[in-house]
């Protein structure tokens, strides 16, 4: 079991940047790769981004790449989403999740809550 706790969602106005971060619990964190997902009203979860288990692979969205970044601490046990250049359609409900191996990160076996992020033009 892995429990997934987001944090840092908000509401910012466009360009403007936001971190998300994500802390995990359960199995050793450097064993998991991690990922973002987001869903906006009335459509489907979307991956974002993943990053590996020791962080070098980090495969991103192409509605996101060059603006968003993941990191990870394992020692803190938590992974970052930075986001820059924010645009409305941005705007959704983000989740962090968690898989076995980067392979699988956009189906992943365990999800955090989720956090709110809604930016105004």
């Amino acid at each position: 079991q892995v429990q997934l706790v987001e944090s840092g969602g908000g509401l910012v106005q466009a360009g403007d940047s936001l971190r998300l971060s994500c802390a995990a619990s359960g199995r050793p964190f450097s064993s998991n790769a991690l990922g973002w997902f987001r869903q906006a009203p009335g459509k489907e979860r979307e991956f974002v981004g993943g990053i590996s288990p020791y962080g070098f692979i980090t495969p991103y969205a192409d509605s996101v790449k060059g603006r968003f970044t993941i990191s990870r601490d394992n020692a803190k046990n938590t992974v970052y989403l930075q986001m820059n250049s924010l645009k409305p359609e941005d705007t959704a409900v983000y989740y962090c999740a968690s898989a076995p191996n980067i392979a699988t990160m956009r189906n992943p076996n365990f999800w955090g809550q989720g956090t709110q992020v809604t930016v105004s033009s």
